[in-house]
């Protein structure tokens, strides 16, 4: 873990990441020393960085760190927040100018590959996202809301959670996007009201209308979507998993988990 440069793994309490989870991050995929899809992080990082008001660090100098910290991991997970610094007591940011750089690696997180072989078995959530358009499609550091849908997933024997929004949406999983098809058309949630917009799903969309297939961008209940003929979940580390069971309902197609699959096989940084 490197802290502004300096390996530690000690955050001061102070710093408005733990006060108010005032920051934003990015998990990447590193694969033989070097991290998939680089630029992209960096292009959410800055972009979220500016939607919340957070003073920019240098990025050049982010980017060397993030490239230094990847060598000699053949597989492993990296994972950068960006926070607006340490602060004194209180919401206001007026005397704050510095912003916090923390940069960690993880293992790679290997029953990925397990449940692409078997298929993901997704439950619904009762826990709803909230529709707050100043946040839609960013990875702030709230993420209350994912701690609860995961803490009901775990105890209810799901690999994943189907969630919706508070008007009853299909937005995503916990920590992945969605994409299901219905004969030769593809759809995915549209994000202006909750959700991450994360990098893979923003990838494989450009993937898709690449082909000259239709991708489409809905709001769908859960009842629209358990109809598709097939499922498939997304982020940068999975990068693709084919949907078994959305809970008591069955999928048996993998046509677009090919597809999308095939795509993540020519990915690059």
């Amino acid at each position: 873990m490197w802290i502004n440069g300096i390996k530690t793994v000690n955050l001061s309490a102070f710093d408005r990441a733990v006060q108010f989870g005032d920051g934003c991050f990015t998990t990447a995929a590193v694969l033989n020393g070097k991290v998939i899809f680089l630029k992209n992080h960096l292009k959410r990082l800055k972009e979220n960085c500016q939607r919340l008001f957070i003073n920019l660090p240098n990025f050049m100098l982010l980017e060397s760190e993030i490239c230094y910290a990847a060598i000699g991991y053949k597989k492993a997970v990296l994972k950068v927040i960006l926070t607006s610094g340490i602060g004194e007591r209180g919401y206001s940011r007026t005397k704050q100018n510095k912003p916090t750089r923390i940069i960690l690696l993880s293992p790679w997180p290997n029953h990925y590959e397990i449940l692409k072989g078997k298929g993901v078995i997704l439950i619904t959530s009762p826990i709803e996202l909230a529709r707050n358009p100043l946040l839609a499609g960013m990875k702030h550091l709230n993420r209350l809301e994912q701690v609860l849908i995961r803490r009901h997933c775990d105890y209810n024997g799901g690999d994943e959670a189907l969630v919706l929004d508070t008007k009853g949406k299909i937005i995503s999983c916990c920590a992945a996007n969605i994409f299901w098809r219905k004969g030769n058309d593809i759809y995915t949630p549209n994000l202006k009201y909750a959700g991450v917009n994360g990098i893979m799903r923003c990838y494989l969309i450009d993937q898709i209308i690449a082909t000259g297939q239709n991708c489409h961008i809905v709001e769908m209940s859960k009842k629209e979507v358990i109809n598709a003929d097939e499922i498939t979940i997304c982020n940068s580390l999975m990068p693709v998993l084919p949907v078994r069971q959305i809970d008591n309902i069955l999928f048996i197609k993998s046509f677009l988990f090919n597809q999308l699959n095939k795509f993540c096989q020519n990915m690059t940084k």
